[in-house]
C-alpha cells in the first residue's frame, strides 16, 4: 500500500535523524502517535522497521595536518585584502606561505578550492557552547567558578558550528552576577578529548556584568526569599569597587609575604602564607594585566561606570558584551582601548536593549572602536557570517571590515590575534572553505580546517542530504523504484 509505504519511509528517516541528533549530543525521540485502536497494519506502519540498519554517524578524528595545500581559491585574508587564484601551504598546523606562486610540495594534501572562498576560520567570542551549567547564581560574586570545570567535548552545537566554519569560540559563564565566573578558550577539535579543546596560550578570561540580570528585574522570588543584593545600579558598582578593594588588600599580603619570605635567613622559621582566596585570586590576576576582563553590559551609562572603575583600580575592560548602546560613546571606548563585541540586528527584547539600532557595530568601527560581531546562542553561532554581512547592510561597513568582525577583531579581544584570525605566514591554519563568497546568501560551509586538519567535511558529514543518500542506496529495489519495509513501492 502505497500510503502505509511512504508513512514507513518517513518513520525510517526520523528514526535516523534520532541517531544522528543522538550522535551530536541533542536528545532525539521519535513518538509514533498511534489511536489506542489503530488497526494492526497501520500499528505495525507506525513501528520503526527493524530491518533499516543505519549505521552509527561518526565524525572520525582528522589526520594531523602536516603538509596541506589548498589551490586555486579566492583568498580572504582579513589582514591584507583578497587574494585571486591563490594557494595556502600548511605545514604542521601552521600557515607556511600564502600567495598566487606557492609551490606545492610532492606528497603534499591537495584540495583543491578551484571556484572556492578560504577566510580564516570565524571566532565566536561570546559563547555558551558545551557546558552544563552556565550561572552559579547564588551570590553577585562568584570569580572562583569556571567554565573549564562543566565543559562537554560531546556537546553537538560544537560539531553544528564547525559546520559553520566556527573554530575557536569563547565560553563565558552567564550574566547572573555582577562578577562571575571564569572563560575558557577553546579550539572546536570535536571527536577529541575534553582536554585537547583548550586553546592553549590564551589569556585567561573573567566575565563581569551589569544592567537587568544582575539586579533580577526580571526574577520574582519564592514566597519568603529575600532578593539577593544588588538591585540598583548604586549597588552594582559598589559591588564592583568592594571586591576590587578587598583583592587589592589581599595582593598586599601576599607581597608582604613573598617580601618577608626573601628576607629569612638560614635556619630562621618561614612565615607563614596568608590563607588562599579563590574568589580574589583572578581579580588580583587583572590587577596586575594577566587576565581580561570581558562585561556584559547594554547601556552607555553603565558602560562608562564600569570604565570609570577600571581607571580607578588600574585595569583595563578587555570587551563589552553586547554594548548595544556603545554607539553613543564610540570616541570613549576607542580611547579606553576597549572593544565591544556585539548582536547585528538584535534589539528591543527588554528595556535595557530598547536603544540598539542595527548600525551600532559599524558607527562604533568607524570611531576606533575594535568590534566583533558575537552570537550568545549555540544557534546563532553556526551563521556568524551571515550575521557579519548585515553590517554591511545596515550600517554600510566595508567587506573587509565585516570580515573582521568574525575574525581578527575578535581574536584581538580576546588577545589571541598572534595566533588566529586571518591568513597570514606563521599563525594556526584555522580555515573555513566555502562554495561562495562568505556573505552570499546562497554560500555554505564545505570544509573547515583547524591547525590544518579537516575537522568538518561537508561530503563526509552525517548531513541531512548524505543521510538520505546513505538510505536511499541501502534500500533494496524492485522495478528500479526503492521498497519500503511495509512490502510496497514508493
Amino acid at each position: 500500500m502505497p500510503t502505509l509505504g511512504r508513512r514507513s519511509g518517513a518513520l525510517s528517516l526520523a528514526v535516523a535523524l534520532g541517531a544522528l541528533s543522538a550522535h551530536a549530543g541533542t536528545p532525539a525521540r521519535v513518538d509514533a502517535q498511534v489511536p489506542a485502536q489503530a488497526p494492526p497494519a497501520l500499528q505495525a506502519a507506525a513501528t520503526p522497521p527493524q530491518q533499516t540498519s543505519v549505521p552509527p554517524l561518526q565524525a572520525p578524528i582528522p589526520p594531523a595536518g602536516r603538509l596541506v595545500a589548498i589551490t586555486n581559491a579566492t583568498v580572504l585574508t582579513a589582514s591584507h585584502g583578497t587574494i585571486e587564484r591563490g594557494t595556502i601551504l600548511i605545514r604542521d598546523g601552521r600557515i607556511a606561505e600564502v600567495g598566487t606562486n606557492v609551490q606545492v610540495p610532492a606528497g603534499a594534501q591537495v584540495i583543491d578550492g578551484t571556484g572556492k572562498y578560504v577566510m580564516p576560520g570565524i571566532i565566536d567570542s561570546h559563547a555558551h557552547t558545551g557546558i552544563e551549567a552556565v550561572n552559579e547564581g547564588s551570590n553577585s560574586v562568584t570569580s572562583e567558578v569556571r567554565v573549564e570545570d562543566v565543559l562537554r567535548q560531546d556537546g553537538g552545537g560544537i560539531y553544528r558550528e564547525l559546520a559553520g566554519g566556527v573554530t575557536t569560540i569563547q565560553v563565558y559563564h552567564g550574566s547572573a552576577n555582577t562578577i562571575g565566573g571564569q572563560s575558557s578558550t577553546l579550539k572546536l577539535r570535536y571527536g577529541l578529548p575534553v582536554d585537547s579543546l583548550y586553546f592553549q596560550g590564551a589569556p585567561l578570561g573573567l566575565k563581569f556584568a551589569l544592567g537587568e540580570n544582575v539586579r533580577q528585574t526580571n526574577y520574582q522570588p519564592q514566597p519568603g526569599q529575600p532578593r539577593r543584593y544588588p538591585l540598583t545600579r548604586m549597588g552594582v558598582e559598589e559591588v564592583l569597587r568592594d571586591a576590587f578593594t578587598r583583592a587589592q588588600a589581599y595582593r598586599r599580603e601576599w607581597q608582604a609575604y613573598e617580601t618577608a619570605r626573601r628576607a629569612v635567613r638560614r635556619g630562621q622559621p618561614e612565615p607563614l602564607p596568608p590563607r588562599r582566596d579563590l574568589q580574589l585570586d583572578p581579580l588580583v590576576e587583572i590587577l596586575e594585566g594577566r587576565r581580561l576582563a570581558h562585561v556584559h553590559a547594554y547601556r552607555a551609562e553603565e558602560m562608562l561606570m564600569m570604565m570609570g572603575v577600571a581607571r580607578d583600580f588600574g585595569f583595563r575592560v578587555a570587551s563589552f558584551e553586547h554594548g548595544l548602546e556603545g554607539y553613543k560613546i564610540g570616541n570613549e571606548l576607542a580611547a579606553a582601548g576597549t572593544g565591544v563585541s556585539t548582536f547585528s540586528d538584535f534589539w528591543a527584547y527588554k528595556l535595557e536593549a530598547w536603544d540598539a539600532i542595527p548600525q551600532n557595530a559599524a558607527l562604533m568601527a568607524e570611531r576606533g572602536v575594535v568590534v566583533s560581531i558575537n552570537s550568545d546562542s549555540d544557534e546563532r553561532s553556526r551563521r556568524l557570517y551571515q550575521e557579519a554581512a548585515k553590517t554591511v547592510h545596515y550600517g554600510g561597513a566595508s567587506e573587509e571590515e565585516a570580515l573582521r568582525m568574525i575574525t581578527l577583531n575578535p581574536a584581538r579581544q580576546l588577545g589571541i590575534e598572534g595566533r588566529t584570525g586571518s591568513i597570514d605566514v606563521g599563525k594556526d591554519a584555522d580555515l573555513a572553505i566555502f562554495n561562495g563568497h562568505p556573505f552570499a546568501p546562497g554560500s555554505r560551509v564545505e570544509k573547515t580546517l583547524i591547525d590544518g586538519r579537516v575537522f568538518f567535511d561537508r561530503d563526509r558529514a552525517p548531513t541531512l542530504e548524505n543521510l538520505i543518500e546513505q538510505m536511499r542506496r541501502q534500500q533494496p529495489r524492485q522495478g528500479g523504484r526503492p521498497v519500503t519495509s511495509a512490502g510496497g513501492a514508493q
